[in-house]
């Protein structure tokens, strides 16, 4: 069986990984580089769950349309009830 971690860094790869960050970064923006890092995060996180809650929302318009699709007959596509909505009958 294959093991899935073959390629990943062990123990010691990741003290140089790490040591390589340091020299090109340098300390001093490390903490810069990490606060922006989790800000991005944190952006992502909250689009997507905006992007999530829209779609569980519902217009007016869509809920209209709802009802029109849901009034008709699935087999002949007429009309089955209709529903008015004006006072002046």
């Amino acid at each position: 069986m294959i093991n899935p971690l073959v390629g990943m860094p062990q123990g010691l790869e990741w003290l140089v990984i790490l040591a390589i960050v340091v020299l090109v970064f340098g300390a001093a923006k490390l903490p810069d580089l990490a606060r922006s890092s989790g800000q991005a995060l944190r952006i992502f996180k909250t689009e997507t769950k905006d992007l999530r809650e829209d779609d569980k929302k519902v217009t007016p318009e869509q809920r209209e349309i709802q009802t029109r699709n849901e009034a008709r007959d699935e087999t002949t596509g007429d009309v089955v009830r209709e529903r008015r909505d004006d006072t002046t009958a």
